[in-house]
């Protein structure tokens, strides 16, 4: 059967094994895919998951080792899900003393491999994002009788401090109870480790008993190894095993000076984290959509954010309360102190904030940026924040003039915070604005707990302690980003870079910001930069690789004509030279000669309503297949 579809998957489930597609509105999608053979047709005697961290850098190995004890063929089934700022570089697979290896290869030649494999009318699949953090990868094989097969698969992320701390996400879901079941995480850290926790559904009730968390000054070891018997005893657990999160929360001692420097075979990557700092007074302008589409929960979880938001601002800030729908309401013309008559007046406002309307994002914006610019004080951080659940839909609707004009009213002088609520809202548009205006975007999920992310994400950025902060390193070459507008408390800067001529005697680095109304230099020349020569990998060269590979692919998102493609080639270089699978590129998974390849793409950017990647080629007797359980539009061949 050979389907081709392009519509918008909504509330998919399972049922009797096979996946199905509910509707929504008059638009319907049917997403046939194989059926999924009972896990009771092949044996997963071994499941291990190996995480290494050094310098907040982890690379995690997947190996499941899946035996046919039937008496005929059957399909196995290798289900992984791995973070989404994740790259996969490594994927291999051993059947009968055969190693099967992937190749990253320029996502366009991959590409005419998938189309020529849709021709011949062989299997394919999809591949999208699931979830908030994760991306969900699906392997199946077909094995003869009796046979066995091991599936590998490395993947490597930077971690990102928010809130004080780093968290490394490993998600257990090998699909049915495992003999032989063991996460082992090692965590090594120059600086020593301050404080190290073991949270997530997987750490709670019986399980607990199954966890070993050792810390000695610079290093940590945390073990995870169930029973059988175990893996079938926590809230998400039951006759199908394990289904669920372990999250290892940890952060490393701090000073008040340059940060921790490491370098390793030329290369050298900055972590910069002070915090003992004052805080900065801040201007703060919330611009909240009240327009028809945010009607129901997503208004009445705003308000309740808004609400929590202003008893946590402290009253040397100065704020603004903007609301909009076709047109645009102000709480105050000027931005006003944080003292507790303004506080209630302002609650009293957002309690009835109520949905109407259309949508006029320029000229909301426009204003908050208005307020920020004439009430601009000294010693103080300026912030716009966005929160919106849709297209703009009155006013100025041209997407790239609505981009040019808040670019020329801010003019760098802050950044704007994007906060895009629900899957119908325009995420690349407010991803664009925000990157090219020193912020970042950020989807809000309708989950009962929207109110916590929007809160949780003005908790990033509700205490600056430092502005127009730069990294300079004299004797450094091909740096990452060096310039930064504003540094939160519990955020970390992180820059890499080369060591021209790996001449560390050269090689000075330091950071000049600004502290409220004072210029304040950290440096520290005298042994600031730490060596890890004697570690026999190249992991400080690939946090520069990686972290370059991420700035190139936002930068892209904010150009167009020849820089676009500049950057876009730099990017993609870099892809193929480290072996990441990125979105723009693929991992081909090689086969004996005369058999066709399978190729794994990695999920690019949503748009604005979440449109996922084709992934595959394959046929039989392999195919991968990616899904997702909560639903996104998808493009589909099987």
């Amino acid at each position: 059967m050979h389907f081709l579809g392009n519509t918008c998957c909504i509330n998919s489930y399972q049922d009797n094994n096979v996946i199905k597609v509910a509707p929504s509105g008059s638009v319907f999608c049917i997403c046939l895919l194989a059926v999924l053979v009972s896990s009771d047709d092949w044996d997963i005697y071994s499941f291990h998951i190996n995480s290494t961290v050094t310098s907040c850098y982890a690379t995690t190995v997947i190996t499941s080792r899946v035996a046919n004890r039937m008496n005929e063929s059957k399909e196995t089934e290798f289900h992984v899900r791995i973070p989404k700022n994740a790259f996969i570089s490594k994927f291999r697979m051993f059947i009968d003393d055969q190693i099967y290896d992937g190749v990253v290869k320029v996502k366009e030649q991959a590409q005419q491999q998938y189309t020529e494999a849709v021709s011949r009318g062989e299997s394919a699949g999809l591949v999208s994002s699931v979830g908030r953090t994760l991306e969900e990868f699906r392997t199946s094989v077909t094995m003869a009788a009796h046979k066995k097969v091991t599936f590998e698969l490395t993947y490597e992320e930077l971690m990102k401090r928010m809130h004080g701390k780093y968290e490394l996400q490993i998600h257990a879901q090998p699909m049915q109870p495992v003999r032989d079941f063991k996460v082992d995480v090692y965590i090594h850290e120059e600086a020593g480790i301050s404080f190290i926790d073991v949270k997530g559904g997987l750490s709670t009730k019986a399980l607990a008993n199954a966890i070993t968390k050792t810390h000695a000054d610079k290093e940590a070891w945390i073990y995870f190894y169930p029973t059988a018997d175990q893996q079938k005893m926590c809230d998400s657990c039951g006759e199908q095993g394990m289904n669920g999160d372990l999250v290892i929360v940890y952060d490393v001692n701090r000073d008040n000076g340059l940060g921790h420097i490491k370098k390793s075979a030329g290369y050298f990557v900055h972590h910069f984290a002070p915090s003992n700092l004052p805080r900065i007074p801040k201007n703060v302008v919330f611009l909240i959509d009240q327009s028809g589409s945010m009607h129901g929960k997503k208004i009445q979880q705003t308000r309740t954010a808004l609400i929590h938001i202003l008893n946590d601002l402290a009253e040397d800030d100065l704020f603004g309360l903007i609301t909009f729908d076709g047109n645009i309401f102000h709480w105050k013309r000027e931005l006003v102190q944080a003292n507790s008559e303004n506080m209630e007046s302002a609650k009293h406002f957002a309690r009835n904030i109520h949905d109407r309307g259309s949508t006029n994002i320029n000229q909301a914006v426009l204003q908050g940026a208005n307020m920020l610019n004439v009430h601009h004080r000294e010693g103080s951080a300026s912030i716009l924040i966005l929160l919106t659940d849709g297209d703009p839909t009155s006013g100025e609707t041209n997407l790239e003039k609505i981009q040019s004009n808040v670019k020329q009213a801010i003019a760098g002088k802050f950044p704007l915070y994007c906060l895009g609520f629900g899957f119908d809202v325009n995420f690349d548009f407010l991803e664009k604005m925000s990157l090219q205006n020193n912020g970042v975007a950020r989807r809000i999920y309708e989950d009962s707990d929207a109110d916590l992310q929007l809160k949780g994400f003005y908790e990033e950025v509700a205490t600056p302690l430092l502005t127009d902060v730069t990294m300079i390193y004299v004797g450094g070459t091909n740096l990452t980003q060096t310039n930064f507008s504003q540094y939160y408390n519990g955020s970390e800067i992180v820059v890499a870079g080369q060591i021209t001529d790996n001449d560390i005697q050269t090689f000075i680095p330091q950071v000049v910001a600004v502290s409220s109304t004072r210029r304040v230099i950290f440096a520290n020349t005298n042994d600031s930069v730490e060596s890890t020569e004697t570690m026999a990998d190249d992991r400080i060269q690939r946090v520069w690789a990686h972290l370059t590979v991420k700035q190139l692919l936002d930068k892209q998102l904010q150009l167009s004509g020849p820089e676009k493609e500049k950057v876009k080639k730099e990017a993609l270089e870099l892809s193929l030279k480290y072996n990441f699978v990125t979105p723009l590129t693929s991992m081909v998974v090689t086969k004996p000669p005369g058999e066709n390849t399978d190729v794994l793409h990695k999920p690019g950017r949503w748009s604005s309503v979440g449109l996922p990647l084709l992934i595959l080629s394959s046929t039989c007797p392999v195919s991968l297949r990616f899904l997702r359980t909560q639903c996104t539009p998808c493009l589909l061949f099987t």
